[in-house]
């Protein structure tokens, strides 16, 4: 599921992989700094996307839990740009959580728990 998730934040990795490909194979680029960009730029690849995996799969765990808690969870709606981004997501109003997936008879729409927070109450010290 995270290939079709992330697929255009991967399919811009593989723009700049190609870029690098393009540029390390120019005739003027001597060989040492050719290595060396082809290595440059799949070790950063592959750290920024290993990153990214295992940041999105235990968020998408902690909000399982959470909601599992009865917690109230947040997810970014796209559907109106002009109102609310984002949707409450709860047991008590009527939501449930299939595999990854959280919809509601009342909700046209499903919300994947990778595109969702567990939705925190701001702490204010009145005081300071």
């Amino acid at each position: 599921m995270f290939l079709e998730l992330e697929a255009g934040n991967l399919t811009i990795g593989l723009f700049f992989l190609l870029i690098a490909t393009i540029v390390g194979t120019r005739p003027f680029v001597r060989s040492g700094v050719k290595k060396f960009i082809f290595a440059t730029v799949i070790a950063v690849f592959t750290i920024l996307i290993a990153g990214h995996y295992i940041i999105t799969t235990n968020r998408m765990e902690s909000v399982k839990s959470a909601f599992g808690d009865g917690k109230k969870i947040e997810c970014e709606s796209r559907l109106n740009r002009k109102a609310a981004q984002s949707v409450i997501v709860s047991k008590k109003l009527g939501w449930k959580l299939e595999g990854d997936l959280f919809s509601n008879p009342n909700y046209e729409r499903t919300f994947h728990t990778a595109r969702c927070i567990v939705k925190v109450k701001p702490k204010l010290d009145i005081k300071k």
